[in-house]
């Protein structure tokens, strides 16, 4: 077999059944025409290993769900609990008050945006180094490893100012060391799916991160409504008590991907540099995307426009059920768990089609689903909570096989041993048009003086990645 990328040949690190011919890079087309996935053509991919790697995800969506978005930090971290003592008894509605919680959620949101330039400059250099090394499971076990010691940390941030920035810190660098995971993990697909299997395989693992993630968050409820069996829940106990339960969560659940999931070869496209030097190799890889890759090329940008718009459906869908239509606390935490389980549900059973009809024809469709229960939304909104919980739901079906689709086409277009790079660029193209929703969703309000408007903001962002993806085709071999 014949890399690619270079003349001389190289060893086939596949068994003979799995190799396949190379023809050379097509410059006219565009494509290179043998991708990670296609050197999987033929093999039988054991079930253990399949569901040893989906389980990543139910190990590590806890951190997520429940630290990042629904319990730790919004219910602790950026709570009076943090204020200084003479500040919090001003109370609510006091604008002293109310300007020191902001400070504390600007806090949150600086240390989460340095995080997130971390996450832009490190995950494609190393993803490349990992490709290299041949080390995917040894990046992965130490950056999981280094999320639990995080989550580990949290239990020490004490209800005291004091403790804001150690709290803030820990956060973010769980952030990053979630993602440099996450880089390895996902290149890791190509190793336990076929071109057959592909999107079954990707959903499973993004339906089981939405499952766990739910079931992790109604452990949490259920605790709370037997006010933790008597324990005291003075000095922030309860949130740091969560918080050590989700660590303890990831490390009884991550252990079978690094156990039953073979390591990849090394590739054979290139030689091992210093880190600095990664970053000249880096370049001159994605110049080579352009010219021999060009659907992975133009999916990298299509994908970080839509999958900004899919963030945002989550990340707002909250406000804009309590804002917009009124939900009280608990409709909010029902509505949340409902939402979480109908999207990994669709997930795993949108894989079967992704495998069936492509997973660009999934992602075209998701995206206009999301498109038309987003609209209902918006132009049906004075009708009152009805529409939400039948339109709010509908428009959560859709964004995690929209997800898990991104994730299979990407590993389609991929070529072989440049997996970890690729997918790092898919996380650095993700941090680089993060702002889109954000931006839309607060000039929408800002101008029409409603929150129900942002809405219309987040469906713009989701209406721009389904007309770039109109234009990113699927080479002719991959279909």
């Amino acid at each position: 077999m014949t890399d690619p990328n270079h003349d001389a040949p190289v060893a086939n690190p596949l068994p003979a059944a799995s190799a396949v011919p190379v023809p050379p890079a097509t410059a006219q087309s565009g494509a290179i025409r043998v991708m990670g996935l296609q050197m999987q053509e033929g093999r039988r991919i054991p079930r253990r290993q399949v569901f040893a790697w989906a389980l990543w995800d139910w190990a590590t969506q806890p951190f997520n769900s429940v630290i990042l978005t629904f319990v730790f930090t919004a219910l602790y971290l950026t709570s009076d609990t943090f204020l200084e003592p003479a500040v919090a008894k001003l109370g609510e509605g006091d604008p002293a008050y109310e300007r020191a919680l902001a400070e504390l959620a600007s806090g949150l949101g600086w240390a989460i945006t340095i995080a997130g330039i971390l996450i832009a400059v490190l995950a494609p250099v190393l993803g490349q180094r990992a490709d290299v090394a041949g080390r995917r499971k040894l990046w992965l076990g130490g950056a999981t490893a280094l999320l639990v010691a995080c989550m580990v940390g949290l239990f020490f941030v004490q209800g005291s100012p004091a403790f804001f920035l150690l709290g803030v810190s820990l956060i973010a660098a769980g952030t990053v060391f979630s993602e440099i995971a996450g880089v390895n993990y996902n290149a890791m697909l190509v190793q336990v799916s076929t071109p057959k299997t592909v999107g079954k395989v990707s959903g499973l693992g993004w339906g089981l991160g939405y499952i766990g993630g739910i079931v992790a968050l109604v452990l949490v409820v259920v605790a709370t409504a037997f006010d933790w069996w008597g324990m005291p829940t003075d000095d922030g106990l309860a949130f740091r008590v969560i918080a050590l339960g989700c660590a303890v969560w990831t490390l009884l659940f991550a252990w079978p991907v690094l156990v039953y999931v073979p390591e990849a070869p090394p590739a054979p496209r290139g030689e091992r540099v210093s880190f600095w030097r990664s970053y000249v190799v880096l370049v001159k890889d994605i110049g080579a995307l352009w010219r021999d890759s060009r659907p992975t090329f133009w999916f990298l940008l299509a994908s970080a426009v839509f999958r900004d718009g899919l963030a945002g459906v989550f990340a707002f869908g909250a406000v804009i059920a309590a804002v917009a239509f009124h939900f009280s606390s608990n409709d909010v935490m029902i509505f949340g768990i409902a939402a979480n389980l109908l999207a990994g549900l669709s997930t795993i059973l949108a894989g079967r089609f992704d495998d069936r009809f492509g997973p660009r024809a999934v992602i075209l469709t998701a995206l206009g689903g999301i498109i038309v229960a987003g609209s209902l939304v918006f132009f049906l909104h004075d009708a009152g909570k009805l529409v939400f919980w039948i339109f709010g739901l509908a428009l959560t079906l859709f964004v995690g096989p929209a997800q898990a689709a991104s994730r299979s086409f990407l590993a389609r277009v991929t070529p072989a041993g440049r997996e970890s790079e690729i997918f790092g660029l898919y996380a650095t193209t993700g941090r680089a048009a993060s702002f889109l929703s954000p931006m839309l969703w607060s000039l929408c309000i800002g101008i029409f003086g409603a929150t129900y408007w942002g809405i219309l903001g987040i469906i713009v962002v989701v209406a721009a990645g389904f007309v770039l993806m109109l234009y990113v085709k699927v080479p002719a071999e991959q279909r």
